[in-house]
């Protein structure tokens, strides 16, 4: 499933994730899935909310540089080889991942992957017809 994915740069700097945080929180909006791949002075903060197009307004008003993207969300079996009976399926259908983080949710069915990909139909379509 394709959803919308919050990326905000921010300063490699103590509480600059809890402030970007706090300021989603404080206007109602939920963070399922977080991530941060940092750099020597900057970070990507990398974010699922549920309201995507709301704390994109929030942090740039706020004045960081973020942006919306798309990316694939699939829930994959947790159990050993879950993750990697997925990755077989990209790597036999040539499909590049540019990155790609898994969580715990709510779900009983399993770990949530959340990936980037140059493919965002291709990946969709392939899941649907192979995975799913």
């Amino acid at each position: 499933m394709v959803v919308k994915q919050l990326s905000v740069f921010i300063e490699n700097k103590a509480g600059a994730v809890a402030y970007i945080t706090n300021l989603l929180g404080s206007n109602n909006i939920n963070i399922r899935a977080l991530q941060i791949a940092d750099s020597t002075d900057f970070g990507i903060l990398r974010l699922i909310v549920d309201d995507g197009a709301k704390a994109l307004e929030l942090v740039k008003n706020d004045g960081y540089t973020a942006k919306l993207t798309d990316v694939i969300s699939v829930v994959v079996p947790d159990k050993p080889n879950g993750l990697s009976e997925l990755l077989k399926l990209f790597t036999d259908n040539n499909i590049e991942i540019n990155y790609l983080y898994v969580f715990i949710g709510k779900n009983n069915l399993g770990a949530e992957a959340i990936l980037k990909t140059s493919n965002i139909e291709e990946v969709e379509a392939l899941l649907l017809n192979n995975y799913y």
